[in-house]
C-alpha cells in the first residue's frame, strides 16, 4: 500500500461476555484511536459470539472489504477460545502448534506449570506470524490482513507497540473539537449547511452533559488540517451570528 491513500480497517469483537453485557468493550475505542494516529481509518465494528460459523463467515467478509482486520477475544487456554481455529479454517490452513509460540509460553511458565490448557493457547494457523506479549507471555498472531489479539484491555494495549511497524496507513487523521452549551436542534440546519459545503470533512455532533448542563460537541475530522481550519471558521462564524457560548471541557 501506498503513502497518502485512504487505508480502512474493521474490527470483529468475539466473546459472549460482551454481547451479554458482562464484560464492557473497551478495545475498540483503544483500536480505533490508535489506528487513526496511524492513518487507519475504521470503517466497521462487528461484535459477535463465540461460534466458530458465525466467526468464519464474518471473518470472510471482513477481510476481503478491509485493509486490515483486527479481532479481539477467543485466544486463552478456555473451551470457547475458538478463534485461532475459527481463522485457519477460513483460511483454509492447518491448526497446528506453533513452535516459536511454544518455546515462548515453555520458558514463561514455571516446571510444570505449562499443562493442557496453557498449551491450548500456542495451537495456530500454519505460519502464522506472532504477535509478542510482554505483559502476559501469550502471543497473538497474525495471518495474511488479519490481526488476533486477546480481549483484555491491558493486554491489548501492551502489544500494540509491536505491531506500529507492521501496519501501513494513509496519512494521519486529524481532528478538532469545538464543544457549544446548546442543543442540537439549535444548530442542526446550520451544521448542515457546513457539511454540505465541506465534503471532504466528517462533522460529527455529539450531545453531552457536564457540569449540570447540556451541551454539544462538534468534531471535525480530515486527512488535511486545512479542511478543517477552514470548516471550523464557518461553524465559528454561524456560532457568533446566533451567539452560542463556546465552552472548555
Amino acid at each position: 500500500m501506498k503513502k497518502n491513500t485512504k487505508v480502512n480497517a474493521a474490527i470483529l469483537i468475539i466473546g459472549n461476555e460482551i454481547l451479554s453485557g458482562r464484560t464492557q468493550d473497551t478495545n475498540t475505542s483503544t483500536l480505533a484511536v490508535w489506528l487513526n494516529s496511524l492513518g487507519v481509518q475504521v470503517n466497521e465494528v462487528r461484535v459477535i459470539p463465540d461460534t466458530k460459523k458465525t466467526i468464519i463467515e464474518n471473518l470472510n467478509i471482513l477481510r476481503k472489504n478491509n485493509d486490515y482486520v483486527f479481532t479481539t477475544g477467543g485466544i486463552g487456554p478456555t473451551h470457547d477460545d475458538i478463534t485461532a481455529e475459527s481463522v485457519s479454517e477460513a483460511f483454509g490452513l492447518k491448526y497446528e502448534i506453533h513452535p516459536e509460540a511454544f518455546k515462548i509460553l515453555e520458558s514463561y511458565y514455571k516446571p510444570g506449570e505449562f499443562n493442557k490448557g496453557r498449551q491450548k493457547m500456542v495451537w495456530m494457523p500454519h505460519n502464522a506470524k506472532l504477535i509478542l506479549n510482554p505483559t502476559s507471555g501469550a502471543p497473538g498472531f497474525s495471518v495474511d490482513n488479519v490481526f488476533c489479539l486477546p480481549g483484555v484491555p491491558s493486554i491489548l494495549k501492551s502489544m500494540l507497540g509491536s505491531l506500529k511497524q507492521k501496519i501501513v496507513g494513509g496519512d494521519p487523521i486529524l481532528s478538532h473539537t469545538i464543544s457549544l452549551r446548546t442543543v442540537e436542534s439549535e444548530i442542526a440546519n446550520s451544521l448542515s449547511k457546513v457539511q454540505d459545503q465541506n465534503k471532504d470533512v466528517e462533522i460529527g455532533s455529539y450531545p453531552f452533559f457536564h457540569a449540570g448542563k447540556l451541551g454539544v460537541s462538534i468534531v471535525l475530522r480530515s486527512e488535511q488540517q486545512s479542511k478543517i481550519d477552514t470548516c471550523s471558521a464557518q461553524i465559528l462564524n454561524f456560532i457568533k451570528e446566533k451567539k452560542i457560548e463556546i465552552v472548555d471541557r
